[in-house]
């Protein structure tokens, strides 16, 4: 019998279709804010349900505070806070961390430092007061210090050799002017690295990691627990005696002959990785930052998005290639990087910058509603989890703004039009594109010279 007749063979009634309501302006939860003696800011958020608390504690500094022989100091004083501290040896840090169930992790970026912490509800004064220890009082011992170091070395020819990671150290030596640390990798390049002593590690730690300018942020399910009087009792004796002042972050120095063609020569390679980009703003860009997602969303951020429609659906010359702004503590880029088939190299990149130049002329209302509506109506999924909610938290704490901003640019988000969004692009792609590609140079190099789009150097793998 058919879903549509009735028992007796007469058609069944029809059901209307319901309407379906759109969903109301969604707001982050409000943090309580609390202040601890040594000076340390602490957010918390309440998210019942939630019986694993996140915890996320960042330090504010400049990676130019760096000295220039021993870049990358700092990433390798992040991956050694939990290895032993002044009361447990790194065995013993490491079994109190399994025993309760704790996990956690540091690292660094061009802002300052970032410890992340995760632990059930009913061990967090001891997750706090171990947090306390790799932060106060880390002791960085000699045989995990050489473990590092050879790990970072070896994660150096790593990146060399895989094809998105050696896109993106050309791209930095090349947009960044080699006077910005920027043009530089975070986690500091093989010369430097192999200068790093503990010595180094002290010193930098006791002068740019303390409470000053620092916050905590706690998420989960907290009933029933005086967070502010259990992180007083265990952060709260951080001292930081030695800390100095963060100051503010410098602008980055853009390279002035950016705007070129760098082909990173991989003979015999099968793929050719594309990274296209330009300077970008930073969350305090003047009009506001909605645009911004948007933008990436609309014109590379989805399978449905500008450029894949060509170079995927229309060519398939690509699985995916991806587009977004990424926003600095201060100025940020516009990237679009993603492979390529080898023999489609050349075309794919006189379309994708035909495509990226394209957007100056505008876009659609449909374009508009699809970006907005997918960034703002699953916002409230993205943010469901405490760990999501301490991530956006502590990354906006880190630039100096709180979640205040997230509900504010979701609702300049929703009532963004076509010329706003024309506007915030122009602003910005001008056309002075970098790009790197990195294959085998010898099969496209004339070719990608006779597109005339700037000047084509090739450099090796």
């Amino acid at each position: 019998m058919s879903d549509t007749t009735t028992q007796g063979g007469q058609p069944a009634p029809e059901v209307p279709r319901p309407d379906v309501t759109p969903p109301g302006p969604w707001e982050f939860a409000t943090p309580r804010e609390h202040t601890l003696d040594n000076g340390l800011r602490l957010l918390t958020y309440d998210i019942p349900g939630q019986y694993v608390v996140s915890v996320r504690t960042v330090v504010p500094f400049p990676l130019s505070a760096e000295p220039r022989e021993v870049e990358g100091v700092a990433a390798i004083m992040a991956r050694m806070l939990d290895e032993g501290t002044a009361e447990h040896s790194s065995e013993e840090f490491a079994e109190l961390l399994e025993r309760k169930g704790i996990a956690l992790g540091a690292g660094v970026n061009d802002a300052g430092l970032a410890v992340d912490l995760d632990v059930p509800k009913g061990n967090l004064e001891e997750a706090l007061d171990l947090l306390r220890q790799v932060l106060a009082d880390p002791v960085f011992p000699q045989p995990e210090l050489d473990r590092h170091l050879r790990t970072r070395l070896a994660e150096i020819e790593q990146e060399r050799a895989l094809g998105p990671q050696r896109a993106a150290r050309e791209l930095i030596a090349t947009i960044f002017d080699p006077s910005d640390r920027g043009s530089r990798p975070t986690a500091g390049a093989a010369e430097t690295v192999k200068a790093i002593t503990r010595e180094h590690l002290a010193a930098f730690h006791a002068e740019r990691v303390g409470p000053r300018g620092a916050t905590v942020v706690i998420a989960g399910d907290l009933t029933g627990l005086d967070v502010a009087a259990l992180a007083g009792r265990t952060l709260g004796s951080w001292s930081g005696g030695r800390q100095v002042d963060p100051g503010q972050p410098d602008a980055p120095v853009w390279a002035p002959d950016r705007a070129r063609v760098v082909l990173v020569d991989r003979p015999g390679a099968v793929q050719s990785e594309l990274l296209v980009a330009v300077p970008g703003p930073d969350r305090r860009a003047d009009g506001g930052w909605a645009a911004y997602p948007v933008l990436g969303f609309v014109v590379g951020g989805a399978p449905n998005a500008r450029v894949d429609a060509v170079l995927r659906e229309e060519k398939g010359y690509t699985y995916g290639i991806r587009s977004a702004f990424r926003p600095r503590r201060v100025g940020g880029l516009f990237i679009t990087s993603g492979s390529v088939r080898a023999d489609s190299t050349v075309d794919s990149v006189r379309l994708l910058l035909e495509i990226l130049d394209k957007a100056r002329d505008g876009f659609t209302d449909e374009e508009v509603r699809a970006g907005v509506d997918f960034i703002s109506k699953t916002a409230p999924g993205r943010f469901a989890t405490a760990d999501a909610v301490a991530d956006e938290a502590s990354m906006l704490a880190l630039e100096g703004l709180t979640t205040q901003f997230t509900t504010d640019n979701l609702e300049a988000m929703r009532a963004l039009t076509p010329e706003q969004l024309a506007e915030a692009w122009r602003r910005w792609v001008t056309g002075e594109w970098t790009v790197i590609v990195v294959g085998d140079a010898s099969t496209y190099a004339d070719a990608i010279r006779d597109l005339g789009v700037g000047t084509v150097s090739v450099v090796p793998a």
